[in-house]
């Protein structure tokens, strides 16, 4: 055992105990008209936390967040965790049933939910029997009188006086469980502990260069794997987090100039979305460092966003790794290479962070190492300090996931010369859809139920905003009558609306001679012409 003098746990709190020291009056939060000081942050998560153990929160318990980028949101990343609870923060796109699923898998014992998204909470309030305690935050919408529970600010000042605070083993303890949909249906729970969030929270902040002076625009949703690990790593430099509730390029142009925005993060799709828009014809990014991962990104969209003075630092990695794992570090000799040429090898997913070794490689089927070749195939694996612990209550997946005493991401890839990897397709046929995984599996399953349809396979194809939209090929049962439109809208019924195909195709299905649908034949005949996105369930 390590001795107290030269050991201490790596926990992300201390993040906020040191800025609130070192910067007790610098803006930390900055939402609307709102400001609040590192002093005024850390009072209120210590707040939080008391509110949560008066409501019967201990350590080890779940407390989940079904907020968007708003302040209460970023407190949630470090309310719980000063308690030793565990966040569960919900990607507020979900549906009733999916989130259900969530809350009753994770043993939530608390949700925290804003107030706009009341009607999904109503939907599944009689199947979540474990949830104890609702609180409401009201920030575009009011108070809804038919669901119990107090107003967050009023649950904040519930609190007793005093510090509230537990010891947290930065290995052993979680302190967030992230869902992701992955390829077979529900969604599995991607355990955090405090050791990797610490980690990788600082590889972020050090592959970034954000510092004290700098100003982080939220146009990542803090619900994917907890913003990349930035809820944590913004803090821990004592920047400010410039807090945004919904993505709009107008908006987002706005507050860049007039706060001086210095970083962000962003799927390739909303880089898309803001040279797409009119607002971007007189726009100036300079100054400004994007991280973009959640797809790999054409090099088209790298030389868009650094034509308009950005400049793109493309990662890559998954949930299972805490968000981006690996970083297209550049070389001094890119500078003389044309615009092309370098976006070209920007696009590539690039080499491991820092804080992620023995990071990663490409291995094929006897896990032996692929030739850096540039050519040969095999899957990314990775192992080391942020890589999780492990799915939540899904030993069996664990085990499949972690076989070889490396993490199995199920992306296929090539290493070149350079020791740089390069994403060539996807084992399984997750989809990306504005940087949201979509289980191809999931949505054919809930297409199955409808009484006209005989045989169905769900592709993505390509789409202008999103980068990929599903799209449904239906065989119908004989004699049936049904139309695309009945399909997508019994599909958005049942899952996510970004889930739904967007497009519904009726014919016959290619196979093989022992039955098995063709669906790289359906997907290859979509892409024709177009440059393929690479699937997968990153960060």
């Amino acid at each position: 055992m390590p001795n107290s003098v030269s050991f201490h746990d790596l926990n992300p709190l201390s993040f906020l105990d040191r800025s609130a020291k070192v910067y007790p009056d610098k803006p930390a939060i900055i939402y609307n008209n709102r400001t609040y000081t590192y002093a005024e942050m850390d009072d209120r998560v210590n707040r939080l936390a008391g509110a949560l153990r008066q409501a019967g929160v201990h350590k080890g318990d779940r407390v989940a967040f079904m907020v968007p980028n708003i302040p209460a949101m970023l407190e949630g990343h470090y309310g719980p965790m000063r308690l030793g609870a565990v966040l569960v923060a919900i990607n507020i796109r979900l549906s009733a049933r999916e989130i259900g699923y969530i809350l009753n898998h994770s043993g939530a014992k608390v949700l925290v939910f804003d107030t706009e998204f009341a009607d999904t909470v109503r939907q599944m309030r009689d199947d979540i029997p474990g949830v104890e305690t609702f609180v409401q935050v009201t920030d575009t919408h009011p108070l809804v009188d038919d669901i119990p529970g107090p107003e967050y600010e009023e649950f904040l000042a519930s609190s007793p006086p005093g510090e509230h605070r537990e010891a947290l083993d930065s290995e052993l303890d979680a302190i967030t469980i992230n869902y992701t949909s992955g390829t077979t249906g529900m969604p599995k729970g991607v355990q955090f502990h405090a050791r990797g969030a610490y980690l990788n929270a600082l590889g972020e902040i050090l592959e970034s260069g954000v510092t004290w002076r700098s100003t982080y625009l939220w146009t990542l949703p803090m619900f994917h794997c907890n913003g990349w690990c930035h809820t944590w790593g913004i803090t821990a430099v004592g920047a400010t987090h410039l807090c945004l509730r919904r993505i709009d390029a107008g908006e987002v142009f706005r507050l860049i100039k007039e706060h001086g925005v210095t970083n962000m993060c962003a799927a390739p799709t909303v880089l898309t979305m803001l040279y797409s828009a009119p607002e971007a014809a007189d726009a100036d990014l300079s100054g400004l460092t994007i991280m973009t991962a959640g797809a790999p990104p054409a090099p088209q969209v790298i030389r868009s966003i650094e034509d308009m003075g950005a400049f793109i630092h493309h990662t890559y990695g998954l949930t299972e790794t805490y968000g981006p794992t690996t970083i297209c570090a550049i070389q001094p000799e890119w500078d003389d290479l044309s615009v092309d040429e370098r976006a070209r090898l920007k696009s590539r997913q690039g080499v491991s962070f820092v804080v992620s070794e023995p990071g990663l490689r490409v291995v094929d089927s006897d896990m032996e190492d692929v030739p850096q070749d540039g050519q040969t195939m095999g899957e990314v694996v990775m192992r080391g300090n942020i890589v999780m612990s492990g799915y939540f209550n899904d030993p069996e997946a664990t085990a499949t996931a972690f076989e070889g005493g490396w993490f199995h991401s199920g992306d296929l890839a090539v290493w070149h010369p350079d020791g740089y990897i390069e994403l060539q397709d996807r084992a399984k046929d997750i989809i990306i859809s504005g940087g949201e995984n979509i289980s191809s599996q999931e949505v054919e399953k809930v297409i199955m139920e409808h009484p006209g349809v005989l045989e169905v396979c769900v592709v993505g194809v390509p789409d202008d905003r999103w980068g990929e939209t599903p799209k449904a090929f239906v065989v119908p049962r004989q004699g049936a009558e049904v139309a695309a439109e009945d399909i997508i809208e019994f599909t958005r019924e049942r899952i996510a609306r970004f889930k739904a195909p967007r497009y519904v195709q009726f014919g016959d299905l290619p196979k093989t001679a022992t039955g098995k649908i063709q669906k790289y034949i359906l997907r290859e005949k979509e892409w024709e012409g177009r440059e393929t996105r690479i699937q997968g369930s990153r960060g």
